[in-house]
């Protein structure tokens, strides 16, 4: 159940929010270098009073413990009330598996706190924004990745659903064609063909439903391939693989081509980011 924040919590909260920089954003990990800075969402917690968001002629009214995904930290679309109090939380894009444009494009995400996906993002922002300040600094950073991990399943679900391209069979369809993708990410024979045999279709019907989104289906499979290495490697607290053997497990034979698309897709090397992604936890071990 959704626990409405104490007036001391939330004034934390707000003390919180006053000290994150320009935007008055909490910043949920900080973009690796080489990544574009500028390449976030923010998520902003609704914590009191009234506000709605407008997209498209359509108004929806937030209650408090809902969040508001958008591209911008201040949404045009929003309108809020003298006593209406929010909670910004800045994350980069490099986290989510999802591009700023996708939610640009949607006019914003609203996601309701009281119940699925949408409920634990706020047990795990609210958390986040009023950890105690005597907490060990390792712990808050664990806090952190796994904060940015739910909003990205919780924006992903929440573009599936806002998705207006695709006819209703065909959104399924699509659906059930991902859904295989990432349960085979492994496969290094996951091809067009084995995709579009598994669901019984031709793979040229497969290649079209995949044009609507603009991307390829070698793309999709490429992109989310590397979107698992990223994980793997920005995890040095477990036993830590070299950047080949990482590449090799999620199906790219070759290291250099490997190397060149995870820098073409994130801005940073493949062993770059592994380093930088054990530098900070190290600090923060440290600490």
């Amino acid at each position: 159940m959704l626990e409405t924040p104490t007036p001391e919590a939330e004034t934390h909260l707000l003390d919180q929010a006053a000290r994150g920089g320009g935007n008055g954003c909490i910043d949920i990990l900080s973009p690796p270098p080489g990544t574009d800075p500028e390449d976030c969402l923010y998520v902003a917690l609704h914590v009191r009073g009234a506000a709605s968001v407008r997209h498209g002629g359509v108004s929806s009214v937030l209650a408090p413990g809902d969040l508001l995904i958008s591209a911008t930290p201040h949404p045009a679309g929003l309108l809020q009330d003298s006593e209406c109090r929010m909670v910004r939380f800045r994350v980069p894009c490099f986290y989510l598996d999802v591009r700023q444009g996708d939610v640009r494009r949607a006019g914003g995400l609203v996601a309701r706190g009281n119940k699925g996906i949408g409920s634990l993002a706020f047990q795990f922002l609210h958390a986040l924004a009023t950890q105690a300040r005597d907490h060990r600094a390792r712990r808050d950073h664990l806090l952190a990745l796994s904060a940015s991990d739910i909003v990205a399943i919780l924006v992903a679900e929440l573009l599936d659903r806002k998705d207006p391209e695709h006819p209703n069979g065909a959104a399924e369809l699509l659906s059930r064609i991902r859904a295989h993708i990432e349960q085979n990410l492994a496969d290094p024979n996951l091809s067009p063909g084995s995709i579009a045999r598994s669901q019984h279709i031709s793979v040229r019907y497969l290649h079209k439903l995949f044009q609507q989104d603009g991307m390829t289906v070698g793309q999709w499979v490429r992109r989310r391939r590397l979107d698992a290495c990223r994980r793997e490697l920005g995890r040095p607290s477990r036993r830590q693989a070299s950047v080949a053997a990482v590449a090799h497990r999620w199906g790219f034979v070759s290291h250099s081509h490997f190397s060149r698309a995870f820098r073409d897709a994130f801005g940073i090397s493949p062993r770059e980011w592994q380093a930088y992604a054990a530098r900070t936890e190290g600090s923060h071990r440290a600490s």
